[in-house]
């Protein structure tokens, strides 16, 4: 992979990364997306609850073994070093889309909340992502999604 290659390659893993973070607050605030928490095929509640947990664990194990230095060794044996960090952020969104794509909702209501509650509950919801976001920035965003690397790769 050329050095332009892997600049793009980064450039294009980020945007997927802002597109499934815009996607994902939408997706679990049920606003503005086609496809959210609540939504989609519904089915028994042992199976709605196995379906969500698997793909919760696949995430989590994808963020485990990909965060290793012994994995991270091996990988770049197969892509370049500059583009270790954009595969990491693309591999996780690609699996993001996936689960919330392949999502279950639960098939009873299980809570619901009305008036200022609701409205205080929404204030917390946004206030909790907005920290998400900030708190990328006070750790350096180029670094964190791979965006330096593959800048200094040309």
């Amino acid at each position: 992979m050329g050095r332009f290659a892997v600049l793009v390659y980064g450039i294009l893993s980020y945007l997927l990364f802002l597109l499934t973070f815009l996607y994902m607050i939408g997706f679990l605030g049920n606003v503005l997306v086609p496809k959210t928490i609540d939504s989609g095929f519904r089915s028994e509640l042992l199976p709605s609850i196995l379906i969500d947990v698997g793909w919760l664990g696949l995430f989590a194990l994808q963020h485990t073994v990909m965060a290793r230095p012994g994995f991270k060794e091996r990988w770049i044996r197969i892509i370049p070093a500059a583009a270790e960090r954009s595969a990491f952020v693309l591999v996780t969104n690609l699996l993001l889309i996936l689960l919330m794509w392949q999502w279950r909702p639960l098939p009873e209501l299980v809570w619901s909340v009305d008036g200022i509650p609701a409205r205080t509950l929404w204030v917390a919801f946004l206030a909790g992502w907005g920290m998400v976001l900030i708190s990328t920035f006070l750790t350096d965003p180029f670094d964190l999604f791979g965006l330096r690397q593959v800048r200094c790769a040309i």
